[in-house]
C-alpha cells in the first residue's frame, strides 16, 4: 500500500477521490527495484515458478532486473504471459508465487509482483514491441469474449500465423481486467493498453456484437476454422429477497464497473451501505464505498469467517479499511420507505453438517430477526453461469459439468470439433482467476494450432502444459 494512504482518516481527508483511488502500490523506482531483485536467491528449481500458472521463468526475469536488463526482463514475462501487466497487478500472488517463495518463512518473501509490474511498465512505458504477427497460415479463429482467456488466446494465435476476430457485446474489449477489477488495482488503461497491443499482433477487435443476437453462432461455425468461447459468466444473481427492486440496491459487478468508466465524483453512493457475500468481489465494493466515502460500510455473511471464501489477506485489507463484518447473518427482506433502502432484515445463524462443497451449512436461529439500518444494499453474491450461452450450445453438442461449458483440460477442446473453451465459463471446480484464464487461453491456442495443422507449435508448447 503506497505509504501516504491513511485508511483511519476518512472524515478528514485531504486527498483528492482522484488519489484515494490511485493505484494500491506505488511503482517501484530504479534503485527499489534493483534493491529488491537483488535479494532473490535465483532458486533452481524455483516453487514460485511452479506456483505460477502461467510459468513465468520468474528466476531469469528478476535476475534480469538485476542487472539492469529490464527489457530482457519484461520480454521473459510477456513470453509466457502475454497480459504480464494485468497479473502483475491483480494475481493473488500472496497465495501463489510469492505465498511459495522460500523467503517466506523466516524472511518477507519477494515482491514478485510489483517486480512483474516494474518490468512490463518500463517496457509498455517506451513502446517496446517484443511480437509479431506470424506468417499466414490460411486459417481462420473466432473468439467469442475479449476477457483474459480470450485475449490471451487471440494474441498467442496471432503469432502462430492465424487470422482472429474477437467479438466483445461490451463497448469496450478487456471483459473483467476493463470493468470488474478495482479501479486502485488495476487502472482501466492498462487492460485497454494490453488490447491495444493485441491488436497491433493482426487481431481485429468486434465490441458492441454480441453473438447469438447480432450473429448467429452456427455462422461463425460456417465462417471460421475454430471458435473459442471465452464468455466469463454472468451478473450477480438476484438475491430472491422481497424489497430486492427498491431503489439503493445495486448489483456488485455494476458498482465496480462505474468506478472504471464513469467520474469517480459522479458515482452515487449511500452512506451506511450493507454489502450482501464475503467473496473477493465483496471486499472490492466494500473497500471502493469506503475510498467514495461511505461513513459505514458492514458486510453481511451467512457463515463464520473460517468459511469466507474471499482470501484471507483481502479479509485483512478490508478490515485495514474500516470494513465491519457481520458473520452468521443472513439477510431476508430489503425495507425501505417510499421506494428507497432504509435498512436490512436478517436473521442470525448457526451452522449445521456440511454441504456439498464441503462448508458446514448455515441453520437460521429461531426468533433472531434484527434490522441493520442502511441506505443502500450492494449484492455480491456471486455471478450467473452462461446457462443461456450454454443452451444454444448444447444443441450443437457441447456438454456442461455443473452449468460450465465441459472440455478437455489438455488442450481446451469441447465435445464439439470446432469448439475450444477456457476462463471461468469452464471453471466447474477450483478458484477462478484473471492468471488460470491467461493460462486457458495459452492451452486452447496449442490445442486449435494442433486440430488445424496437425502439429504441436513450439512458441507456446512449454508453456501450455498443466
Amino acid at each position: 500500500m503506497a505509504e501516504h494512504y491513511k485508511p483511519t482518516k476518512y472524515k478528514a481527508w485531504e486527498m483528492t477521490i482522484e488519489e484515494r483511488f490511485s493505484e494500491y502500490h506505488a511503482p517501484f523506482s530504479e534503485r527499489e527495484a534493483m534493491l529488491e531483485a537483488n535479494r532473490c536467491l535465483y532458486c533452481h528449481d524455483a516453487p514460485c515458478m511452479v506456483a505460477c500458472p502461467t510459468h513465468i521463468d520468474i528466476p531469469t526475469f528478476i535476475k534480469k532486473i538485476s542487472t539492469g536488463n529490464v527489457k530482457g526482463s519484461a520480454k521473459t514475462i510477456l513470453e509466457s504471459n502475454i497480459l504480464g501487466a494485468t497479473c502483475a497487478r491483480v494475481c493473488p500472488v500472496e497465495v501463489l508465487c510469492e505465498g511459495d517463495c522460500v523467503l517466506q518463512g523466516d524472511h518477507k518473501p519477494i515482491a514478485i509482483g510489483r517486480l512483474q509490474r516494474y518490468a512490463t511498465d518500463y517496457a509498455s512505458e517506451r513502446g517496446i514491441k517484443f511480437f509479431k504477427a506470424g506468417e499466414p497460415n490460411g486459417k481462420k479463429v473466432a473468439v467469442v469474449g475479449s476477457g483474459p482467456a480470450g485475449l490471451s488466446c487471440a494474441g498467442e494465435l496471432a503469432k502462430l500465423g492465424f487470422e482472429v476476430t474477437v467479438f466483445e457485446k461490451q463497448k469496450w474489449a478487456g471483459g473483467l481486467s476493463t470493468y470488474g477489477i478495482v479501479v486502485f488495482r488495476e487502472p482501466v488503461e492498462i487492460s485497454l493498453a494490453e488490447v491495444k497491443a493485441i491488436e497491433e499482433l493482426g487481431v481485429t477487435v468486434k465490441t458492441g456484437v454480441e453473438i447469438g443476437k447480432d450473429i448467429k453462432f452456427e455462422d461463425l461455425l460456417n465462417d471460421y476454422d475454430a471458435v473459442f468461447i471465452g464468455v466469463g459468466l454472468g451478473k450477480v444473481p438476484p438475491m430472491e429477497v422481497p424489497g430486492e427492486k427498491l431503489e439503493g440496491v445495486v448489483d456488485g459487478l455494476d458498482f465496480i464497473a462505474q468506478t472504471k468508466t464513469e467520474p469517480l465524483d459522479s458515482i452515487k453512493h449511500g452512506n451506511r451501505i450493507c454489502v450482501i457475500g464475503a467473496g473477493n468481489t465483496a471486499i472490492d465494493c466494500a473497500t471502493i464505498a469506503r475510498r467514495l466515502g461511505a461513513e459505514r460500510v458492514t458486510m453481511i455473511y451467512r457463515r463464520s469467517e473460517a468459511e469466507m471464501p474471499a482470501y484471507h489477506f483481502e479479509y485483512q485489507f478490508a478490515l485495514g479499511e474500516g470494513v465491519s463484518f457481520m458473520f452468521l447473518t443472513q439477510p431476508i427482506e430489503v425495507v425501505g420507505e417510499n421506494g428507497k433502502v432504509t435498512g436490512l432484515k436478517c436473521v442470525r445463524m448457526d451452522l449445521g453438517a456440511p454441504d456439498a462443497s464441503g462448508r458446514r451449512s448455515p441453520v437460521p436461529v429461531p426468533d433472531s430477526e434484527l434490522i441493520v439500518p442502511c441506505d443502500m444494499v450492494i449484492s455480491a453474491i456471486g455471478q450467473i453461469k452462461p446457462f443461456s450461452f450454454m443452451e444454444a450450445l448444447t444443441s450443437l453438442g457441447l456438454k456442461n459439468v455443473k452449468g460450465y461449458i465441459k472440455v478437455d483440460p489438455e488442450t481446451n477442446k469441447t465435445d464439439h470439433p470446432k469448439i475450444f473453451a477456457g476462463g471461468d465459463c469452464v471453471r466447474s471446480h477450483g478458484e477462478a482467476s484473471t492468471v488460470m484464464a491467461v493460462q486457458d487461453g495459452k492451452i486452447a491456442a496449442k490445442g486449435i494450432y494442433q486440430h488445424l495443422l496437425g502439429r504441436t507449435p513450439a512458441s507456446v508448447a512449454a508453456a501450455s502444459k498443466k
